[in-house]
């Protein structure tokens, strides 16, 4: 792995340093300059309501590296709201940012020399721009995830985001009245934090923790409970205490932690996106990992967390049965982690969960007992196939049809295939194509919610197949294929779709298959033209000129001088 630790020069006391005249202005004194300069990188932002706490959060863990004996060094990063974005051409820019968070953050700590960062996030990207650039940078790091919002209530049922998206598709269906929409659309967020299911941020936050990179039990709380500003506080000085140590991310991010997040995420029923971000972490770190590793390790690894999208409960109910380090200790007694894995405290992961019980309450079922899991294997499944000869990645939990043929529907963008849905066009057994969606051709890698949770307001969940090159929020679940690669933008055969043809989807021999023979391929193929760039200038036209398949993470830095 390469090395970007810098020059100590400040820190170490340089008595001539220029440097010093400028710090003395933002606070320094005569004995702050042999003190570690920590960046606190801030993701605070009233944007969106999974950032809008984060503020209180870093003014809390500013004042403990300072108690700590630390000198921190705030600075903003930036945030888009998935959840508000979805369905626009704004949706492009969420991908994107997780590059540019991690671009801003590796860009203010190596600029500024600092010797360590502490990062807080929200919204789904903020936890793997915050990881990359912890990975790029090697300094001592830790993750601190800004909290799950609470969920929302109506006829005492939980509400989420996705409650207000699949409750369109059920006016557009005429299954509810205006009243109720509007009701539910009032109801799904009541506060500050990030979406409530098991869903991209939360998947994330659980992820980090399983990897050693954020405290026990930080990634399941709720933004608004004092114990999220405390666990905040006890990151500050678990950093410090890493600086003296020294412990790298090159420690942390090893293969067996990769292994153990894939494996939590598995047995919480994690979010699709999260394959696309481990293998991008991965890629940065130089540690070997395919989308074969994810199949590898659904097949030994139970679902045993019954949480939304697909499940019945939200993230707050899975931290009151015992969050993520029970999960991790029933995963370790049945030999499915690596207990020898190193944490940011210092700890190995067994350490860590050594006092934890190796069964979960039994007056509960947000986490399963072992014997009685919600699915006997993990739900993100990796096809391949002559649409998909990279890979292609599927959440089959809660699919009561896991083999489906039927007759492309093919739309060249997300709002055709929405506007098809709400229209009444699409038919039981149908399979659609949204193409073009992907990391290049978007460009951005859209999240397909808005036609997903259309699909499942119409009642079409079980009867109706949907594949694109984009992504889906974490909060999608049906019969539903993302990351096809290659994308269509590159020629992939998901291009040479036409409308008609036979598609066939089967989550049991983990295949994506188009039923047309090769000679007609090959001469749809010859046929075929790229299409010109959409955004030739901007962020997009440089993301789109940069960026890696998404079987590789859809990563922006891969071999920039090959």
């Amino acid at each position: 792995m390469s090395d970007n630790r810098r020059s100590k020069e400040v820190t170490q006391g340089n008595q001539r340093s220029p440097n010093r005249a400028m710090l003395r202005a933002v606070g320094f004194g005569d004995n702050d300059f042999n003190k570690p300069i920590v960046g606190l990188a801030n993701g605070y932002s009233t944007i969106t309501p999974c950032n809008m706490g984060i503020n209180t959060l870093a003014l809390r863990a500013e004042s403990a590296l300072k108690d700590a004996g630390a000198m921190p060094q705030m600075f903003g990063t930036i945030t888009i709201s998935d959840g508000i974005s979805m369905g626009t051409e704004g949706m492009k820019y969420s991908l994107v940012s997780r590059d540019v968070i991690a671009d801003s953050i590796e860009t203010a700590c190596n600029g500024q020399s600092m010797d360590a960062v502490l990062a807080i996030g929200g919204c789904d990207k903020n936890m793997p721009g915050a990881v990359l650039a912890i990975a790029r940078m090697n300094i001592p790091a830790i993750f601190v995830y800004g909290g799950t919002i609470k969920p929302g209530k109506h006829n005492g049922e939980d509400l989420t985001v996705v409650s207000a998206f699949e409750a369109v598709g059920k006016f557009s269906a005429g299954k509810i009245d205006q009243e109720e929409l509007n009701a539910i659309e009032h109801k799904a967020c009541p506060g500050a934090g990030s979406c409530g299911g098991m869903f991209t941020a939360n998947t994330m936050s659980s992820a980090f923790e399983a990897m050693g990179m954020s405290l026990p039990y930080s990634s399941t709380m709720a933004a608004e409970d004092e114990e999220k500003a405390e666990s905040t506080e006890k990151s500050a000085f678990a950093l410090v205490e890493a600086i003296k140590q020294q412990i790298l991310p090159s420690q942390i991010l090893t293969r067996q932690a990769f292994e153990n997040a894939i494996t939590v995420i598995m047995a919480v029923g994690g979010s699709t996106n999260s394959v696309l971000h481990l293998l991008a972490i991965a890629n940065t770190m130089e540690v070997e990992l395919t989308l074969d590793d994810f199949e590898t390790i659904r097949k030994r690894v139970p679902v045993i967390c019954n949480l939304k999208p697909s499940g019945k409960y939200v993230t707050v109910d899975l931290h009151r049965a015992g969050g993520i380090p029970q999960v991790m200790k029933m995963l370790l007694a049945h030999d499915l982690l690596h207990g020898d894995a190193l944490t940011v405290t210092g700890k190995t992961i067994a350490e860590t969960l050594a006092d934890i019980p190796e069964k979960p309450p039994a007056d509960q079922d947000v986490i399963r007992q072992w014997d009685n899991p919600v699915y006997a294997e993990g739900h993100l499944a990796i096809l391949k196939g002559n649409l998909a000869s990279e890979g292609s990645v599927a959440k089959i939990s809660g699919v009561k049809n896991p083999v489906i043929t039927g007759p492309a529907r093919v739309f060249e963008s997300e709002e055709e295939c929405l506007s098809a849905i709400l229209d009444g066009k699409i038919q039981a057994g149908d399979i659609i194509v949204v193409r073009y969606e992907g990391p290049k051709g978007g460009p951005g890698m859209r999240e397909m919610l808005a036609p997903t949770s259309a699909i499942i307001g119409a009642g079409l969940g079980d009867s109706v197949g949907l594949i694109t090159d984009g992504r889906f929020s974490g909060g999608t679940y049906g019969m539903v294929v993302g990351h096809v690669a290659p994308e269509a933008a590159v020629g992939g055969t998901i291009a040479l779709v036409n409308e008609g043809d036979s598609i066939t989807i089967d989550a049991r021999q983990r295949l994506l298959q188009l039923n047309v023979d090769k000679e007609e391929l090959a001469q749809r193929h010859r046929q075929w033209e790229a299409r010109p760039p959409k955004y030739p200038r901007g962020v997009l036209g440089k993301y789109a000129k940069l960026v890696s398949s998404s079987s590789l993470g859809a990563v922006t830095d891969l071999d920039l001088y090959s």
